[in-house]
């Protein structure tokens, strides 16, 4: 009997590319590249399971293009805005995610991104390289400290959580806010419930951990930082549409904030031209769960969610429960 076909739409690490290969007839696109549209909808046609990335469109062409062969598009991220879940699940296909574990990759760049920007890193480091450093100054590449201070956290769920666990190595005062109050970090590190406006003039640091819903497109804009400590420090690696990038801007260049810390971006990959030349801004190109050992996982979860499908069990990470009914 014929093997089974598996569609890779990029590649990843090799781990779960060989989990596949024990077990079906796999396919990788070959380019350094995402497909564009079309060769998207031609390389899904005839396959039983397409491991998708964030940077897909899963829309309803390219679904109906895939066929009813199709059972799963399994998706190598956590968040699923880039599928057209209720057209998957119309058409009987699974979707589904690779939850946990990239919690502590991305609660780690977060942190970083909060140092870098806070320690002025990035500019300190280009001085250095260009051989402007002759001698120490005290007013040179003045920062603002971490250690003692408030932090902010919007979001409480599972990166949230790990990003706050981390805060208490700097003896910070947690402040949190979310549409579901979190006993749990209350209890264990002491966080405090706040509403987002306390949040935003209280904190000193601001973290944003939500997920993509109407109320969460443009969390942060005009408005909110206008009411922010002209001193604090905002990062982002969750969803770009969270922060007005152009609202952003001005308040940088009005001086209402201090800084920006981003790794995810509203229009990405396109950026807001003015944040590419601002000194107090540092940018990523979402790489938040960019460690192997994370990318690697996320990779076996999603190979090990195919299998199950492929072999008539229930996946473990199913985003639409649905289907499975």
């Amino acid at each position: 009997m014929d093997k089974k076909r598996v569609y890779i739409t990029r590649r990843i690490p090799s781990g779960a590319i060989s989990l596949l290969q024990k077990h079906f007839d796999v396919e990788i696109n070959p380019y350094d590249r995402a497909l564009i549209r079309e060769e998207l909808m031609d390389k899904v046609k005839g396959k039983d399971a397409v491991l998708c990335l964030l940077t897909d469109k899963i829309d309803k062409d390219v679904i109906e293009a895939a066929g009813s062969r199709c059972k799963i598009f399994a998706n190598y991220g956590v968040a699923c805005n880039n599928i057209d879940i209720a057209k998957a699940t119309r058409s009987g296909v699974i979707i589904t995610n690779t939850p946990d574990v990239l919690n502590d990759a991305t609660a780690d760049l977060a942190w970083t991104l909060l140092m870098v920007v806070s320690r002025r890193i990035v500019s300190a480091d280009k001085f250095t390289r260009n051989g402007a450093f002759q001698s120490c100054d005290p007013m040179m590449f003045l920062g603002r400290e971490i250690t003692g201070k408030t932090l902010g956290l919007v979001g409480a769920g599972r990166v949230g959580f790990n990003f706050a666990k981390k805060a208490k190595a700097f003896d910070m005062k947690i402040l949190y806010t979310d549409i579901i109050r979190n006993y749990k970090i209350e209890k264990e590190l002491g966080a405090i419930y706040v509403d987002k406006e306390t949040l935003l003039k209280q904190a000193d640091f601001i973290s944003l951990h939500v997920p993509l819903l109407p109320s969460t497109i443009h969390y942060l804009g005009k408005k909110e930082f206008s009411i922010m400590k002209n001193t604090s420090v905002i990062v982002n690696t969750c969803f770009g549409a969270a922060i007005d990038e152009k609202a952003l801007v001005e308040a940088l260049k009005r001086g209402e904030i201090w800084g920006a810390g981003l790794d995810v971006f509203e229009h990405e990959p396109n950026i807001e031209p003015e944040l590419l030349d601002m000194y107090n801004v540092s940018i990523v190109p979402h790489i938040s769960s960019a460690t192997m050992e994370t990318r690697t996982n996320m990779g076996l979860v999603a190979a090990e969610n195919i299998i199950k499908v492929l072999n008539g069990d229930k996946p473990e990470n199913c985003v639409n429960l649905e289907v499975l009914k």
